[in-house]
Formats: C-alpha cells, structure tokens, sequence
C-alpha cells in the first residue's frame, strides 16, 4: 500500500512540476511591453526595418478611400504618408474595412495602426492611443455671393424671418438645426449635396449647410464666383458643446514610441505650412488646421 501511495505522490509532483513548466513558457510566449512581441521590438522598430506598416482604413472621403485604379488616398491617408516617409517607412499597405471594425482590427493586430479621419472621442482613447489631432472638423454653410441675409451661424438662420435652408437627408446638420431652433418648414431636404448647391442656385433656398471639408469639396466642384462659404462662420452648441470635432491617427495602446515618432512628425509638417498643402487636395482649408490644441485638450 505504501509502495502504491508513495508512487501515485510521485506521478502528482511531476505533473506538478510539468505544469509549471508549460505556464513559464507560455508567459514568455506572450512578449514584453511597449509593444513588442517575442522579438523584443516595438511595432514602430518592427515597421522601420521592414519598411512598411500594414493600415486599416474605411473607404470614406475624403479622409481614407480606394480610387478606381485601387490606389489608397485621402486627407488621413496622405498626411501618415509625409508622416511615415520621414519615419523612414515608404510602404503603405491598405487593409479596407468596415468604419465599426477599425479598433478591434488595430487591436487585433490586423492593422499597425488606422487613418480614417477617426474623431477622437473620451470613449476611444480608452481603447486606442491617438496621435495628436491632424485636422479639425466642423459644421460650415455657403450663401450667394456678398451674404445678403447676413448669416454666420444656425442660430442667425433661426432668428432670420424668412431664411431657408438645404441639407441632405439624414445627415446630423438636420438634427443641429432643429436644436438651435430653425423652424422644420424653413429647412429643405435633399438628396445629397450637389442638390443642396442646385437650390441655393434656383433660389429655393438661402443657405446650404454640411461639414467644412464636404462643403467645400461641393463648391470646388461647382466652380461658381456666384456663391461663397461663410468663412466667420460660428459653431453651433449641442447639448452644451460645440459641434467641432478633431480627428487623428490611432495606435494601439502600448506603442507609444510610435504615437511620439508620429506626433514629433506630425508638429514638423504643421509648422512649416506643409500640412496644409496636403489636406487642401482634399477640401481641407486653413479652418480646419488643428491649431495648438493638444489630445489632452480634447479628451477631457
């Protein structure tokens, strides 16, 4: 008995001793921190000796999209572009996915890092790190030329009589107006921005209203001396905040050598004026720079 006792001991100390084994193993299988994995490198050391970094992006403009020949362009696309040239990384490959599986890619590793023109947002940076924001976004409107009513915000809209105003169907600027109190039977329904231009333009309405960059892009197209954008145009409040937003590139949380690479860059490309050269391609203009507002600032 003793014999048998004695045996089935030694049988649980060395499985004991093998599972022991098997979790050392698997602790180190899991990699170090600050991002690096079972090489010892960072994401950002990984992508600099590869010279390439793998990117999600959804097929939105004019922030991220694919042309027809397949080539991956757009404000965010361009600006980590300049951004990673200069890190020493000249590849780009682009991973198209759908705008709500963008963070779970990046942190599933699909993806090193996602540009899609992502507004940064308290409830985001819990679970990615932003770079510094590359752009700010918010409500603009255009006006026949000289601005006749004299309109520089939805709120003027509202206390204006008579002024009426286009959007496209479903877009939020609908639910802005309604907030700040212009009338339902002053604002015009479209389907889309081309039409929003084309009733400014038959007179059906005063104002046409979209973000900043849409707008523009609407009236690039156009190419008419005959309207402007409202350039002193006012923000309006929402539920206590303004409506103006910063986007920037995400990372996952523990690359942070590459957040400050990017944002070091990043600072460069804004204050020589360059990074308003690349976003202007997109509709981008000198109000939608991000200005000395910092990520803290905006996540607070």
């Amino acid at each position: 008995m003793s014999s048998f006792y004695s045996k089935k001991k030694n049988i649980r100390k060395i499985s004991l001793m093998l599972l022991a084994a098997l979790l050392v193993l698997s602790i180190a299988g899991c990699g170090g921190s600050g991002g690096s994995g079972a090489s010892g490198k960072t994401t950002l050391e990984k992508a600099q000796e590869k010279g390439s970094v793998t990117i999600g992006f959804a097929n939105e403009k004019p922030y991220a999209y694919q042309t027809a020949d397949g080539k991956l362009t757009g404000e965010a696309v361009e600006v980590a572009r300049t951004v990673l040239k200069n890190l020493g990384i000249n590849e780009m490959e682009g991973v198209l996915t759908e705008f709500g599986s963008l963070i779970p890619g990046l942190q599933a590793k699909r993806f090193d890092m996602v540009t899609a023109g992502m507004f940064i947002t308290p409830e985001r940076a819990k679970d990615v790190s932003f770079a510094d924001p590359e752009y700010s976004i918010g409500e603009a409107i255009a006006v026949n030329k000289g601005n006749p009513l004299n309109l520089h915000s939805y709120e003027d809209v509202a206390a204006h009589e008579s002024a009426t105003v286009a959007v496209p169907g479903g877009a939020i600027e609908y639910d802005y107006l309604i907030s700040v109190g212009v009338p339902k039977d002053r604002i015009v329904t479209v389907p889309d921005m081309p039409a929003a231009l084309a009733a400014l333009e038959a007179g059906r309405v005063d104002v046409i209203t979209a973000t900043g960059p849409s707008l523009q892009n609407t009236l690039d197209a156009a190419n008419n001396s005959g309207f402007e954008r409202v350039t002193d145009f006012k923000q309006p409040i929402v539920d206590g905040e303004s409506a103006k937003g910063y986007g920037a590139t995400a990372f996952r949380n523990e690359d942070t050598d590459f957040v400050e690479a990017f944002n070091k860059e990043l600072k460069e490309l804004q204050d020589s004026g360059e990074l308003l050269e690349i976003i202007q391609e997109f509709g981008f203009t000198e109000e939608e720079l991000p200005g000395d507002v910092t990520l803290e600032e905006v996540i607070k």
